[in-house]
C-alpha cells in the first residue's frame, strides 16, 4: 500500500500514543486532586439572617445544621421546614459553583471517576 507508514490508526507510531497516555494519566492525576478537594471544602449557607445554618462539603454531603433557639417556635414548625430548606439550598448553589470551578475544566470526563 502506497502511502501506509504503520503505527496506531493515524497516531504516528508509539511515541505519540505515549504522550496521549501520559497526558491522559495528568488530566487523571489533576481530577482526582480536584475531588479530594471538594470533598475537604465546608461551605456554609444560611437563611433567616443566620437563624438556620448548614455547612456541607463540595459534594453536597450535609456536614451540620445549626439553628438558633429564636427560630424554634412550636406553633410554626413550618417557618423553620422552610428555613432549613432555603438555608440548603443556599449552601447547595455555593457548593454547584465551587464544583463548576474545580471540575469544570474537565468537561465530561469528570464523571468517569
Amino acid at each position: 500500500m502506497a502511502g501506509y507508514r504503520g503505527g496506531f490508526g493515524g497516531f504516528g507510531g508509539g511515541g505519540q500514543m505515549q504522550q496521549l497516555m501520559k497526558q491522559a494519566q495528568e488530566m487523571q492525576k489533576q481530577m482526582q486532586k480536584a475531588q479530594e478537594e471538594l470533598e475537604e471544602a465546608e461551605i456554609e449557607g444560611e437563611s433567616g439572617s443566620g437563624l438556620v445554618k448548614v455547612v456541607v462539603n463540595g459534594k453536597k454531603v450535609v456536614k451540620s445544621v445549626t439553628i438558633a433557639p429564636s427560630a424554634v417556635d412550636p406553633d410554626d414548625v413550618e417557618m423553620l421546614e422552610d428555613l432549613i430548606v432555603a438555608a440548603l439550598n443556599n449552601a447547595y448553589e455555593a457548593a454547584d459553583k465551587l464544583y463548576q470551578e474545580k471540575m469544570g475544566g474537565f468537561g465530561g470526563a469528570a464523571g468517569l471517576l
